[in-house]
């Protein structure tokens, strides 16, 4: 390669540079803003996430909740403005990539991959409503249920939470469910790129079950609401994983067919 090709190549390579620099610059910006919201509102939020507590707790009971340094208010808003900036950022963000990768794309490629950036959020989205609306609230009810009353020969246990200390379960939950509600458009987009079929995906069901009690283990709590509460939505959502793939696989067929048809008649 001549040093005329050398410095040629560099152009298109600075330019992409460019543009990487200002796709991230407009994230950055977008996480910020919300992130000033997100902290002005911290407390209307924290009350928000909080509702599943209430309903575990009972109509009429109070509901005290701590913070033991002087600090720690402090910081769980700035996690919770933090936690809020990212979820709320995120539709900026992802058509920033998008407005990157979408030139190097051809234009069927561009039309398989915005189905993909659509589902993301909507699936975390509905992981993190499973949670708020549903294994939280069991969640607690089964913690709350550990509580002793003060009698004969046994003395009171009562449960008085910290501030950071639910704001940090609530949010491993939110970002557990999440993520693994991410599976179908992980095996999905495996599923174009040939790396996994739908076949191999019904012969490893046995570890797929397996796996999904291992991670839900990891990712949640030690209590079995959790657990079983992550576990079995993995697993329908491998189902429809499958389901997905095998659809991948028919228009794939189906492509090649047609161009098959085209070079016999050509």
């Amino acid at each position: 390669m001549s040093q005329d090709d050398i410095e040629a190549s560099k152009a298109p390579l600075i330019e992409h540079l460019i543009e990487l620099r200002q796709r991230l610059m407009w994230s950055i910006a977008a996480i910020l803003v919300m992130f000033v919201i997100c902290f002005y509102f911290a407390t209307d939020i924290y009350n928000i996430l909080t509702i599943p507590y209430l309903r575990a707790v009972g109509e009429g009971h109070p509901v005290e909740m701590i913070f033991t340094a002087p600090q720690e208010w402090f910081f769980t808003q700035l996690k919770l403005a933090l936690f809020g900036a990212l979820f709320l950022a995120f539709p900026v963000v992802a058509s920033q990539i998008y407005m990157f990768v979408a030139p190097g794309l051809y234009k069927n490629e561009r039309g398989a991959f915005l189905p993909f950036l659509i589902a993301t959020p909507i699936l975390f989205l509905i992981g993190a409503c499973l949670v708020y609306f549903l294994v939280m609230p069991m969640a607690m009810g089964f913690f709350l249920s550990q509580e002793q009353l003060a009698g004969a020969g046994q003395v009171a246990i009562q449960h008085l939470a910290k501030v950071s200390e639910y704001l940090g379960l609530i949010m491993v939950l939110i970002f557990a469910f999440g993520l693994v509600f991410q599976l179908p458009v992980v095996l999905t987009l495996m599923g174009r790129a040939g790396l996994v079929s739908s076949e191999d995906l019904k012969k490893k069901r046995k570890y797929a079950i397996v796996g999904a009690f291992a991670a839900a283990a990891i990712l949640t709590p030690p209590d079995p609401i959790s657990q079983i509460g992550l576990a079995l939505p993995t697993l329908l959502l491998y189902e429809v994983s499958i389901l997905s793939v095998r659809l991948v696989e028919r228009q794939r067929a189906q492509r090649e067919a047609e161009r098959e048809a085209e070079d016999a008649t050509a």
